[in-house]
């Protein structure tokens, strides 16, 4: 590896630490060990696009392939973390041993680096990691010294020359002094010299500072572009801007800056500033193209809020309605089927959230014909596949669960490598009881995909439910090592500790998801569990107090309070109890549990009618029917 490293984003961009790592270790593992390369190649490739030549695409999906107005979707932030975490795979497999690596400027690297930086430190134990940085550089431990030195003079080609990355204050105040056209003259001839590695970076930065602003424009368009194919949402929140400030305000070019813009600055959680966005297009353009596609982003601002609480559904309505009705006019039948097909799907999400599940559908349904009937066959198969996608799930919902399945059949076979919907095909499969069936989705999944957690995550639900806990647990495990946040993570893992009588390690994820969600009423729930197997029986129904008081619908804290009150001699109050968990689901070792509190309390014509549907629910559990053979024998 390369000793030092130049972490400022301005020089390549997204992955600049990341690619100079590859640049060091692919040619030798294409060596060594080819199939590695190939079991990385999405990372790699989206990481190091100029190492694109050596790597081969094996899992290409149809988005690569079609022109910009077709490349409908956008990565969710979270598929950086998925590149990081399979980066990180690669270079743990490559190294041999020990190794350092220095990176400066990391204060000024872009949020795809840190990341990995934060994956490298936690899962590659043979990479010591030395960042440079005023400040704390990550959120991660480590021990901080100050490195700071003396920098030399130097001259206004030198800064120019760094690509504006130096810290040499002399040379930077060399190059302000400097006239407006010599640093133009400057940057022209750094920009020619570079490459297309530095297309994200410094390519961009010599451009927009040089003598033709066209090409600076062009250069950032290409650069966004690229940036939203590949979900790096953070740098498209930098170069959009800086790309509307050359473009004419109100020209095609300009709105697409725009809205990509938006999207990316939505997709962070920047939701004021894209709406910012999308009412200057409004008073910039009376293209009825703009103002329904604005109408459609505003809405959606609101409908895919992460919090429920904020969600304003009525404007969304309102907003969406605006989208809906402009494209209904649009002149053009296949501009509209595409563009009113697209708006109708975002109208049913919005009701959706709303609870009317028979009004999405078919608002989905409707966007599905106006696609089959006003669109070529071959057009836009990105949202064919979508439209599809959602129209299985709203179909699982109403019960119709062999349509659905038919619908994720078609929408996977347009394109077999986008990973998602393997997930939502393999719970639907799980849900019907096909276990072999929806683990080999989920599998599947995991081959399409970088590292994903949500695959691994599902696979240790069907193997909790198939009662596998060590296999369970050891998905769990990969599941927090991928992504340390992933909360639901915690919650299994600590039930299935719990289960395995680990209750040291069951305490330490409880602490561990508590720390991310103070009130989760699951981990609440196992807390209280943790204290009544040790005794604590005032801490245990604080603990399962608080989960019915965060969700008074979960049933298991109802039935886990319910076996502490009766062991500490409140057996009405455990009826009480293990009642309302019924009235919640029904389940047969509560129906078991409320017999034995109801013959403690010696009514034993309702405990024997208890243990009958508790029989009836598991006729093979030898405890359920030995009491009911003691029952009914007197």
């Amino acid at each position: 590896m390369a000793p030092v490293v130049n972490g400022h984003r301005r020089l390549r961009g997204p992955y600049t630490v990341g690619s100079a790592i590859l640049r060091e270790l692919v040619p030798v593992a294409l060596e060594r060990s080819p199939d590695l390369v190939a079991r990385h190649d999405i990372e790699i490739r989206a990481a190091a696009p100029d190492l694109r030549p050596l790597v081969p695409l094996r899992r290409d999906t149809i988005e690569a392939r079609l022109p910009e107005n077709e490349r409908i979707l956008v990565p969710a932030p979270r598929r950086t973390l998925r590149i990081a975490n399979g980066l990180a795979e690669f270079i743990r497999d490559c190294l041999s041993g020990p190794h350092a690596l220095i990176v400066d400027n990391v204060h000024q690297a872009d949020p795809t680096d840190r990341e990995l930086l934060a994956v490298l430190a936690r899962r590659v134990g043979d990479l010591a990691l030395a960042l440079g940085s005023p400040q704390r550089p990550l959120d991660i431990p480590m021990t901080v010294v100050d490195a700071a030195g003396d920098h030399d003079s130097g001259s206004a080609a030198d800064y120019v020359a760094a690509d504006g990355t130096g810290d040499d204050d002399s040379a930077h105040q060399a190059y302000l002094e400097l006239p407006a056209a010599e640093r133009q003259r400057l940057h022209d001839l750094r920009a020619a010299e570079l490459g297309e590695e530095f297309a994200l970076g410094a390519r961009l930065y010599h451009l927009e500072h040089g003598s033709d602003p066209e090409a600076a424009l062009q250069a950032l368009w290409a650069a966004v572009d690229r940036c939203v194919t590949e979900g790096f949402l953070h740098a498209v929140a930098e170069l959009g801007p800086r790309g509307l400030r050359l473009a004419e305000p109100g020209s095609d070019l300009w709105w697409r800056f725009t809205q990509r813009t938006a999207t990316a600055l939505g997709g962070l959680g920047r939701r004021d500033r894209a709406r910012e966005l999308y009412d200057r297009a409004r008073r910039e353009s009376m293209d009825p193209v703009v103002h329904a596609a604005c109408a459609y982003g505003t809405a959606m601002l609101d409908a895919r809020h992460p919090d429920p609480e904020q969600r304003d559904l009525g404007r969304a309505t309102g907003w969406i309605n605006e989208a809906v009705a402009i494209s209904t006019l649009l002149p053009d039948r296949r501009e509209r089927a595409f563009k009113l097909g697209f708006d109708q799907n975002g109208r049913a999400l919005i009701e959706l959230r709303q609870g009317r599940v028979t009004s999405a559908l078919d608002l989905v349904e409707s966007a599905i014909d106006l696609a089959e009937r006003d669109l070529p066959a071959d057009a836009h198969p990105v949202h064919r596949m979508v439209l599809l996608a959602n129209r299985a799930q709203l179909l699982a919902r109403t019960g119709r669960a062999k349509d659905a399945l038919r619908d994720f059949d078609r929408a996977i076979a347009i394109d077999p490598v986008f990973p998602d919907h393997y997930l939502d095909r393999g719970n639907l499969l799980l849900e019907l009881g096909r276990v072999d069936d929806a683990l080999a989705d989920y599998e599947t999944a995991m081959a399409v995909s970088p590292p994903m957690p949500e695959a691994y995550y599902n696979r240790a639900e069907l193997r909790l439910a198939s009662g596998d806990l060590e296999r369970a647990r050891a998905d769990l495990d990969h599941v927090i090592e991928l992504d340390p946040g992933y909360l639901d993570a915690y919650v299994n893992r600590a039930g299935i500790l719990e289960m395995l009588g680990d209750h040291d390690a069951a305490r330490r994820d409880v602490a561990a998801g508590i720390s991310i969600d103070p009130g989760n009423a699951h981990l609440h729930g196992v807390l209280g569990q943790l204290e009544t197997a040790e005794g604590r029986f005032s801490e245990a129904h604080a603990a399962f107090d608080a989960a019915l008081r965060a969700d008074p619908k979960l049933a298991s804290a109802w039935a886990n309070r319910a076996i502490l009150r009766y062991e500490t001699g409140d057996a009405a109050g455990a009826v009480d109890d293990l009642t309302r968990a019924l009235a919640i689901e029904e389940d047969a070792a509560v129906y078991f549990n409320r017999a034995t509190a109801l013959s403690a309390l010696g009514r034993d014509d309702e405990a024997g009618r208890d243990l009958r549907r508790a029989h009836d629910l598991a006729p093979d559990d030898p405890d359920i029917r030995e009491a009911l053979e003691r029952h009914e024998a007197g």
